[in-house]
């Protein structure tokens, strides 16, 4: 199973990049294409083909080198259209070349520029569009998202506090007073699937829930990696923080960029050696151990049976309130990692049991 926004298809040329030739030579090509970020929100068509938009220069009037942040360089096929494109047939693509990416925030845009571009098409939230989306294109919108956002929220040095300016491609950021250097930054969070077999010899899961999401979603637990913590230590800490369960042998699975804002999701599984719940002392809304048997549900947006003892004993699977009482459960978003691991867990893919 490939992970949303981990696909990325570009060669973000990293020492070509620093190159002010090349780089200025990439920023003039005919080919270059923009990829336009309106306060977190990506341009597609306005068809309801959520294909994203990618601009050539000449649609961008007065456009600075400065104002734009270098992406990568990647061969464009059917799913990634400049607007020029839009009106062709895949034939036309077949022989795309080779085109560097930048990304621009709408902000940094001339007023005509802005203008054009709200009468182009729709802006839309990411992960809106996302199940809509390649994954490629997933990946490539993901990375301008990020990039946008750590511009716009790092204008001032962390050292002195005087503005800084975008330097080498907009991949690092130089004070205009000390000349302290800062660079993009990626704040690491663990999520993890925590099993535990319980005495009538079925496994379960443990997943939580936060008031603010939809009705019915459930997620694993995820927090963020303290300074001068290990994965696994911040993986047992943030378990026993939420829920009060004591986990043991944290084992890494697999990684994901997760730029809302701008973190990297480490995904791990954990052994739980106790089972009582306790959310009283964190912002969760509820937690849950679930079974295989439940999480099918989940997956068929079937009604399945409350688990209404924290500490589930043989009878658990029979715990079922009555009709009016049952609620309507549902998996964390397909694109999060959250999905994934519960996914690959009910699969028996992931786990010790």
């Amino acid at each position: 199973m490939s992970l949303t926004y981990a696909n990325m298809p570009l060669d973000r040329c990293s020492n070509q990049r620093k190159n002010t030739r090349w780089l200025t030579s990439e920023f003039n090509h005919q080919a270059t294409l923009f990829c336009i970020i309106n306060d977190g929100m990506s341009l597609f068509a306005d068809d309801n083909s959520f294909t994203p938009i990618y601009l050539p220069k000449s649609q961008l009037d007065s456009l600075s080198i400065n104002s734009c942040v270098y992406l990568g360089k990647k061969v464009l096929g059917e799913t990634m259209l400049g607007k020029e494109d839009l009106d062709k047939g895949p034939e036309s693509l077949q022989s795309s070349n080779v085109r560097s990416l930048f990304a621009v925030d709408f902000e940094k845009l001339r007023f005509s520029s802005q203008e054009h571009l709200l009468n182009l098409g729709q802006w839309q939230n990411l992960r809106e569009a996302t199940p809509n989306l390649p994954v490629l294109d997933a990946s490539v919108q993901a990375l301008a998202k990020a990039l946008i956002y750590w511009h716009t929220s790092h204008q001032f040095c962390g050292k002195c506090g005087n503005p800084s300016r975008s330097v080498e491609a907009g991949h690092a950021r130089r004070c205009t007073e000390c000349r302290n250097m800062s660079f993009p930054r990626t704040d690491p969070a663990v999520i993890m699937l925590v099993e535990h077999r319980f005495p009538d010899g079925i496994a379960r899961c443990l997943l939580g829930r936060n008031a603010k999401w939809r009705a019915g979603m459930y997620s694993t637990l995820a927090g963020f990696v303290d300074p001068g913590e290990t994965l696994e230590e911040a993986v047992i800490r943030e378990v026993l923080e939420e829920t009060a369960i004591v986990v043991e042998n944290p084992q890494y699975i697999t990684s994901q960029p997760w730029p809302f804002p701008a973190s990297v999701m480490l995904g791990f599984t954990a052994v739980a050696t106790s089972t009582t719940i306790d959310i009283t002392k964190d912002d969760l809304e509820d937690c849950q151990w679930f079974s295989r048997a439940q999480l099918a549900g989940f997956a068929k947006g079937a009604n399945v049976g409350i688990n209404t003892s924290t500490n589930v004993d043989s009878n658990a699977e029979a715990n079922v309130k009555t009709n009016d009482e049952k609620h309507q459960y549902k998996l964390s978003s397909s694109d999060s990692i959250s999905s994934y691991l519960i996914t690959a867990w009910k699969n028996k893919e992931i786990g010790q049991y």
